[in-house]
């Protein structure tokens, strides 16, 4: 099956250039101060039991601006007379720990293949690092990330020596520079757009796997689970960019649902909510489908008020739109939805009311949030208290939902949408000639899952 859906992805796009992760350096330099000093750190491995590590995965800024994916590392840009030079530190090649660990890049490989002026050992980089902290009068550090580094800041703004007093210099003030690097994130390249791509199309293929090894009972959440986060691995992937949401019934329910062990049993919904990460870079999906391939009733007057709700969000993805306009969007049409059903009895007004309105017991949650290098990615919502307005090359998730959980102690769930959950997510570039469903091989209408679930052919 992998091999037959492995066929229908195209080619793999080419890999974020150096060209252009000098490009994105240079911007980044243009708003900086002649003598600042930019210290970006890799991520810190983190420790599953005793000697196994977690999956190594860097610290996305550090990767937006270099490409660089290997750990202990700290990427840094000083002027110097008047032209900006790029540092990185790395780990220097050791043949024992390669053996043991993989090989190393070093730094011959760091200063022959990245976009860097200048590499050096991580061994040295109290030396080296603390002659560049020494120099300068403000540093853009994000403290928290590396200890080691933000020992070398603080003491350097602590020092009160001689120096210092008969020169002036050294450092007085620390910024961190997430903000300046996350406004440049918001806008996608085309070579972005284009891992982004290639991540929804793995994704959505691995959608439609688990599909259709459902279909009546036998099937497992934790055996979906595989068969999706399997595929992402098969097509090329680095795997999930987030921990798969997996749930069959009353699980469906719960928003970040993360057991996935129960089956999945006849007449149940299930709901995955599961996408891939490619060279760091994440597709988010969900799909919602009947377990034994035919929606009840109910369940179907459900997923077509939430599918209804989603195009009407999808349609204000345009430029010049306020970030807040789809959410508004998705929650008119659900709300009036549950009103023609009879499960809200107010007005349209009265139940869109943030306080006292009935929707927000069946729909808790936004309709969007930003999606790159992180699937939650960087990016002020709000700027100066406003919706920040849509703009072309953003990128956003579309994920309405509604959720009927008979477990809950806080609301009386009708008896007729007892545990349904339904929640439809797609991810979606605003272009100047409209959105964009970057996730659109995947399916998601009535007609399309029932001939798909169960189908092993």
């Amino acid at each position: 099956m992998f091999a037959e859906m492995f066929a229908q992805l195209g080619k793999m796009p080419d890999p974020i250039s150096n060209e252009e992760y000098r490009a994105r350096q240079k911007s980044l330099y243009k708003s900086l101060n002649d003598d600042d000093l930019l210290i970006l750190c890799s991520a810190n491995e983190t420790i599953h039991s005793n000697d196994v590590h977690h999956p190594y995965r860097t610290q996305s800024n550090l990767l937006y601006l270099s490409g660089w994916t290997e750990p202990d590392a700290v990427f840094c840009a000083v002027n110097k007379n008047g032209d900006w030079q790029s540092h990185i530190f790395v780990q220097p090649k050791d043949t024992l720990k390669e053996i043991w660990e993989g090989r190393r890049p070093g730094i011959e490989g760091a200063l022959a293949d990245w976009p860097v002026d200048f590499a050096h050992s991580i061994d040295d980089i109290n030396e080296k690092l603390g002659n560049m902290v020494s120099g300068s009068s403000r540093i853009l550090h994000r403290m928290g990330v590396k200890s080691t580094v933000d020992n070398l800041v603080v003491e350097s703004i602590k020092r009160r020596d001689r120096a210092r007093q008969r020169l002036g210099t050294g450092p007085i003030s620390v910024e961190d520079p997430s903000n300046r690097i996350a406004e440049m994130r918001l806008i996608k390249s085309d070579a972005e757009i284009a891992q982004m791509q290639f991540a929804s199309d793995v994704s959505s293929l691995a959608h439609i796997a688990a599909m259709r090894h459902g279909g009546g009972e036998g099937a497992t959440e934790n055996q979906l689970q595989s068969l999706i986060e399997g595929f992402f691995r098969y097509a090329g992937t680095s795997g999930w960019s987030y921990p798969s949401i997996v749930g069959s019934g009353e699980n469906a329910t719960i928003l970040h649902y993360k057991e996935n062990e129960d089956k999945c049993l006849d007449g149940e919904v299930v709901l995955i909510d599961a996408g891939a990460e490619f060279r760091g870079y994440a597709a988010d999906i969900t799909r919602s489908w009947p377990n034994n391939g035919k929606f009840t009733e109910p369940q179907k007057a459900i997923y077509q008020i939430v599918l209804d709700a989603q195009n009407a969000a999808i349609a204000e993805c345009v430029v010049g739109r306020p970030y807040t306009a789809p959410h508004e969007a998705a929650k008119r049409v659900l709300a009036q939805g549950l009103i023609e059903l009879g499960i809200i009895n107010q007005t349209l007004e009265q139940a869109l009311d943030s306080e006292n309105g009935q929707l927000k017991d069946w729909y808790m949650h936004n309709t969007s949030h930003w999606i790159g290098l992180d699937v939650h990615d960087v990016g002020v919502y709000l700027p100066d208290g406003k919706p920040r307005l849509l703009e072309k090359g953003m990128c956003l998730t579309i994920e309405p939902g509604l959720y009927f959980g008979a477990w809950r102690p806080d609301v009386q769930c009708p008896e007729k949408y007892a545990n349904i959950g339904i929640r439809i997510e797609d991810d979606i570039l605003v272009s100047d000639k409209g959105p964009v469903v970057l996730t659109s091989k995947c399916p998601k209408t009535i007609t399309d899952i029932e001939s798909i679930v169960g189908n092993k052919s």
